[in-house]
C-alpha cells in the first residue's frame, strides 16, 4: 500500500478510530451466535448488571475479561454466544425510584402498586439504554438479539415454575421465624445482603429483681429497648449459682411482666453473669431457645423501626431514640447499674446501610441443606465446576457447609410477585401459575421475590427453560464460562449452582474464573466517601476504549485486586501510539502489496526468520496463557513480543532492505512485515478491539472483517531456532556496543573502530554474513571480524555467548574504571556459576526435571564458565597495560 492509499491517520487519534466502529460491527452481524452451523458452540452469559446506575470500573473490567475470552473463541471457529442482560435489582432500583419520587413530593403509596411498576419500568428502560451505551463504548462483542432481562416474561415463567416445583417438593416454605429487617426500606434481607462493621457500643448491666422478692438476677445486654418484649431469663442447667432460682419469676423493669427463669444449654455459664434475657421476637439465638420452651414471642417494634403499641410509654419512638430513654429511666430506678463501653459487630444493610433488626416476621424460605447437598456432591466428581484460581472453591464449599435456610420473600412491589394467593377466611394457601378459580375470595401474596432468587436462574432462564426441548437450551447450555468478582460468590455464584443441579441435573458453567476489586493507585476500596472513584466512560474519552481494556484486563493475576492509575492508562496509550506508528511505517512501504501476493518461500535474512521464529513462539504463549485466564502473562508476552521485537528490532532492520536495491530482498521484508502484522493484530485484538480493526483494515486481508478472522496458530515451517539464536547474537553486540559508548559519553554519531573476537570460526562466518546490520547500527570507523583477535590496547571490552567485543577509545577509557566494572562482571558471573552449578549438583532435579530442562542448564553452566574466564583475562590483560 502506498503512502497516498493510506487511510490511516497521521496520528494515533482512539476518538476517531474508534467512533462509528461499534455500530459497523453490529451492522455487519459478527457478534451474533450461529445456531445454525456446525460449529462447536462456546458460551458466557453475562453478569447482568443492575439497572440502577452506570457501570464502574469493575464492571468494565468484568466485562472486558468475558469480551477477550468470546472474541478469542469466535476466532478459534467457535460459534460463540455471549448472552448480555440486565438485573431488575429489586431493592436497589425500588429505592432510586422512590427517591426520584420524593423529590417530586410523591411516594410509592400516591401511585399505587399498578402505577408505581410502571414508573419503574420507566426507569428500567432509561438506564437499560445507558448500559448499552457503555457496553457499546467499551466494544463489548455482545449478540444484543438474544438481550434477556430478569423480569422478561420468559424469565418470569422460568421463575414461577422453579417456586412452584420447589414449594411442591417442600423445598419453598412458610413461616415464622427471626430475619434480617431492614427498617429504612422494610424489607426482608438474607444473610449475605448484611453487611456487618465493628461498631462503638456499649453493654448494659442490669438487675431483674424476683417476683416474690428474695433478690435479683443480673443480666447484661447491648439492645436496652428489646427489653420490652423479653419473655424469660435463661441459665445454665448445671449452673450451680442458679439452679435454685430455676422455675422461679422475675417482674420485668418497666413493664411489669412476670416472666420465668429456665435453664438452658445454649447458656455460656462463663460468659458475664452466665445468665441472659430472653427475646424470642428480636434475636434469633433467643428465637430457638423460646421454641424449646414454649415462650411467647412478644414484637416490640413496627417495620420501620419505630416502637409499637406493646412498647407502653415508648410506643412510636425510634429504636434508638427509645434506647437512651430506657437507659435513663433504668438508671433512675437502679435496675441499670453499670454501662461497659464495647466494640461489637453490627449488621447494616447492604443497600441502605441502615442498622438491621432481628426481627420476628412470617416470610417465604427456602430449604438449603438438600441444596447445598448436592452442590457439594457435585464438587466431588469430574463434572464440577472448576473454580480459577482453584482457592475460591473451598471458599464456596465452606459456605455450602455452613449454610441456613434461604429467606427469598421481600416486602417490595417491584420484582417477581410471588405465585401464592392467601384464602380470606381459612388462611389456605394456593401456589400455582394461575390464581384460584374463586378468586374473589383469594388475596395474591403481596411480597415479591428475593432478586437473588431470579439471578441465580440466569444460565439457563435465559436459554429457554423450563422448555428443555428448546434447540437454543440443548446447544448453548450448560454455559463455557463465568467471569465475576470474589465479592459474590456466596449471593450468585453459589446459588446458580444449586439451582442448576436442581433444575437442569447439570452445572450452569464449566469454569469460574474469578477476580477481585478494583482499587486505587493506593490500594483502597473506591467510595462516595473518599472521591476516590473514577468513570471509566471518562477514561474512554480521554484515552480510548482500547487503553482502557488493556490496563485492566492485563493489570494483575485471577483472584486478585488491582490497582487503577491513570499514569498505567497513558503508558498503554503509549504501547497503542507504538503500535500504530510502527504499523503506519510498514503499510507505507508496502507499495499496494496485496494478500494474495504475500510470499514467505523465498530467501529470507536472519532478521526475517527470527522474528517469525518469534511470532510462532509469541502464538504459542498467549494462546496457552489465554487458555488458563492468564491476561496478565498475556499481557506481558504481547508487549514484549511488540513493543521489543517488532518495533524496537525488527522494524528497524526492515529498513535496510526496504531502502536497498535488492528488489527479492524488499519483496520478502514486505511479506514478512505483512504476515507478522496481520497475526499479532489478531493476536491483540481480543484486548484492543478497536485499533487492531482499524490497522488490519490497512493491512493486506481477506475476509470482512478481524472479529472473525482466524485465530493463528503456530506454523512450524516459518521457524528457524538456530538462525533466530544468531538475531540473538547480533542484538547482543549491537547492545553491547551501546552501552559501552554510552558509558563514556560516545555518540553512536562518531565513528569508533570495533573488533569482534569469536571462540570459533562458524561464529565469525555469522558475523561476516551479516555485516551489514553490525555496521548500520554500530556505526564502526573500521569492523574487524575474526577468531581468538587479541585487544587492541587500552580499550573497552564486552562478553557475551560466543564472542567479545573491544573498542579502542584512547584518551577517553579510565582503566581503573574499567577494572572496577568488570570486577562487578566477574561477581556477576561468578553468582551465575554459582547458582546453576547448586541446581545440578541436586540429584533430585536432575533425575527428575525433563532432560531438556537438564541440558539447558548444562549450557547455561558452560556458558557462564566462558563468559567468567573471558573476563578474568580481559582483567588480567588490563592491568599488564
Amino acid at each position: 500500500m502506498s503512502k497516498d492509499e493510506l487511510t490511516m491517520l497521521t496520528k494515533y487519534d482512539p476518538l476517531s478510530i474508534e467512533k462509528g466502529r461499534y455500530e459497523w460491527w453490529l451492522k455487519g452481524k459478527y457478534f451474533e451466535a450461529q445456531p445454525e452451523s456446525d460449529k462447536e458452540p462456546y458460551t458466557i452469559v453475562i453478569p447482568p448488571p443492575n439497572v440502577t446506575g452506570k457501570l464502574h470500573l469493575g464492571h468494565a473490567w468484568d466485562t472486558t475479561l468475558q469480551d477477550i475470552l468470546i472474541r478469542m473463541k469466535r476466532m478459534q471457529g467457535y460459534d460463540a454466544l455471549w448472552l448480555p442482560g440486565m438485573d431488575h435489582a429489586g431493592i436497589a432500583t425500588q429505592a432510586r425510584v422512590e427517591q426520584r419520587l420524593r423529590t417530586e413530593g410523591k411516594s410509592r403509596y400516591d401511585l399505587g402498586r399498578e402505577k408505581f411498576i410502571e414508573e419503574t419500568w420507566n426507569w428500567k428502560e432509561e438506564y437499560a439504554s445507558h448500559i448499552r451505551d457503555q457496553w457499546g463504548k467499551l466494544g463489548l462483542g455482545l449478540d444484543y438479539t438474544r438481550e434477556r432481562f430478569t423480569l422478561d416474561k420468559g424469565l418470569s415463567k422460568a421463575v414461577q415454575e422453579v417456586f412452584i416445583t420447589m414449594y411442591n417438593k417442600g423445598l419453598v416454605y412458610r413461616g415464622e421465624y427471626i430475619i434480617n429487617w431492614d427498617p429504612k426500606t422494610k424489607t426482608a434481607l438474607s444473610d449475605i445482603e448484611v453487611i456487618h462493621e465493628d461498631v462503638q457500643g456499649a453493654f448494659y448491666h442490669m438487675r431483674y429483681p424476683l417476683t416474690d422478692g428474695t433478690g435479683s438476677i443480673e443480666i447484661a445486654t447491648t439492645r436496652p429497648e428489646t427489653m420490652l418484649g423479653d419473655t424469660a431469663v435463661a441459665v445454665h442447667p448445671k449452673d450451680e449459682r442458679y439452679k435454685h432460682l430455676v422455675g422461679k419469676m422475675i417482674t420485668l423493669p418497666i413493664i411489669g411482666r412476670e416472666i420465668p427463669i429456665i435453664a438452658d444449654d445454649y447458656v455460656d455459664m462463663e460468659f458475664g453473669s452466665g445468665a441472659v434475657k430472653i427475646t424470642p421476637a428480636h434475636d434469633p439465638n433467643d428465637f430457638e431457645i423460646g421454641n424449646r420452651h414454649n415462650l411467647a414471642r412478644i414484637l416490640v417494634m413496627n417495620e420501620d423501626g419505630s416502637m409499637n403499641n406493646l412498647a407502653g410509654k415508648y410506643e412510636g419512638m425510634d429504636r434508638f431514640d427509645c434506647r437512651k430513654e430506657i437507659v435513663k429511666d433504668l438508671q433512675e430506678s437502679g435496675v441499670l447499674f453499670e454501662i461497659e463501653e464495647h466494640l461489637h459487630s453490627v449488621g447494616h444493610s447492604e443497600r441502605s446501610g441502615a442498622v438491621v433488626e432481628p426481627y420476628l416476621s412470617t416470610q417465604w424460605f427456602v430449604k438449603m441443606q438438600p441444596l447445598a447437598d448436592q452442590a457439594i456432591d457435585l464438587q466431588k466428581g469430574e463434572d464440577k465446576v472448576t473454580f480459577v484460581p482453584s482457592r475460591f472453591e473451598n471458599t464456596y464449599l465452606r459456605w455450602m457447609e455452613n449454610v441456613h435456610d434461604w429467606c427469598i420473600s421481600r416486602q417490595l412491589w417491584w420484582g417477581h410477585r410471588i405465585p401464592a394467593w392467601h384464602h380470606n377466611e381459612t388462611g389456605k394457601i394456593h401456589v400455582g401459575h394461575e390464581a384460584p378459580a374463586d378468586i374473589e375470595n383469594w388475596n395474591q401474596d403481596e411480597d415479591v421475590l428475593d432478586t437473588w432468587f431470579s439471578s441465580a436462574l440466569w444460565p439457563f432462564s435465559t436459554m429457554g427453560w423450563p422448555d428443555t426441548e428448546n434447540e437454543e437450551f440443548k446447544r448453548y447450555y450448560p454455559t463455557d464460562a463465568l467471569i465475576t468478582g470474589y465479592d459474590i460468590i456466596f449471593f450468585w455464584v453459589s446459588r446458580m449452582i444449586f439451582q442448576g443441579i436442581e433444575f437442569t441435573g447439570e452445572r450452569p458453567f464449566k469454569d469460574v474464573l474469578i477476580h477481585g476489586l478494583v482499587r486505587d493507585e493506593q490500594g483502597r476500596k473506591m467510595s462516595k466517601s473518599l472521591d476516590n472513584g473514577v468513570d471509566p466512560m471518562d477514561v474512554i474519552d480521554k484515552y480510548g476504549a482500547d487503553a482502557l481494556r488493556y490496563t485492566l484486563s492485563t493489570g494483575g493475576a485471577p483472584g486478585q485486586d488491582i490497582r487503577f492509575s491513570i499514569e498505567r492508562v497513558e503508558a498503554t496509550w503509549n504501547f497503542a501510539n507504538k503500535i500504530w506508528n510502527a504499523s503506519r511505517f510498514a503499510l507505507m512501504n508496502m507499495d499496494g502489496m496485496t494478500f494474495d501476493e504475500i510470499d514467505l518461500t523465498g530467501k529470507k535474512s536472519v532478521a526475517d526468520t527470527w522474528i517469525l521464529t518469534r511470532l510462532n513462539e509469541t502464538i504459542a504463549q498467549v494462546t496457552n496463557q489465554a487458555e488458563k485466564y492468564e491476561f496478565g502473562e498475556v499481557g506481558r508476552s504481547l508487549y514484549s513480543f511488540i513493543w521489543d521485537d517488532l518495533c524496537d528490532w525488527y522494524i528497524e532492520m526492515a529498513k535496510l532492505p526496504l531502502y536497498g536495491e535488492d528488489e527479492d530482498a524488499k519483496k520478502m521484508t514486505r511479506s514478512v512485515l505483512a504476515y507478522v502484522l496481520d497475526n499479532t493484530m489478531r493476536l491483540l485484538h481480543p484486548f484492543m478491539p478497536f485499533i487492531t480493526e482499524e490497522i488490519w483494515q490497512n493491512l493486506p486481508h481477506e475476509g470482512e472483517s478481524i472479529t472473525i478472522a482466524a485465530w493463528p496458530v503456530v506454523d512450524e515451517s516459518l521457524s528457524d531456532k538456530e538462525r533466530a539464536s544468531e538475531m540473538k547474537l547480533l542484538m547482543d553486540i549491537i547492545r553491547s556496543v551501546r552501552n559501552i559508548r554510552a558509558e563514556v559519553n560516545t555518540p553512536m554519531s562518531k565513528e569508533v573502530p570495533l573488533y569482534i573476537s569469536t571462540r570459533d570460526e562458524a561464529t565469525a562466518g555469522i558475523l561476516e554474513a551479516n555485516r551489514m546490520y553490525i555496521n548500520r547500527f554500530c556505526n564502526p570507523e573500521t569492523l574487524t571480524i575474526g577468531k581468538d583477535i587479541s585487544a587492541p590496547g587500552k580499550s573497552m571490552s564486552a562478553i557475551i555467548t560466543g564472542a567479545e567485543l573491544f573498542l579502542p577509545l584512547e584518551g577517553l577509557l579510565n582503566i581503573d574504571e574499567e577494572l572496577a566494572r568488570l570486577t562487578k562482571e566477574l561477581k556477576k558471573w561468578q553468582s551465575e556459576v554459582k547458582l546453576v552449578q547448586g541446581k545440578l549438583a541436586n540429584e533430585r532435579f536432575v533425575s527428575n526435571a525433563p532432560e531438556a530442562v537438564v541440558a539447558e542448564e548444562r549450557a547455561k553452566e558452560q556458558d557462564y564458565l566462558e563468559k567468567y574466564a573471558t573476563v578474568e583475562k580481559r582483567m588480567k590483560e588490563l592491568k599488564e597495560i
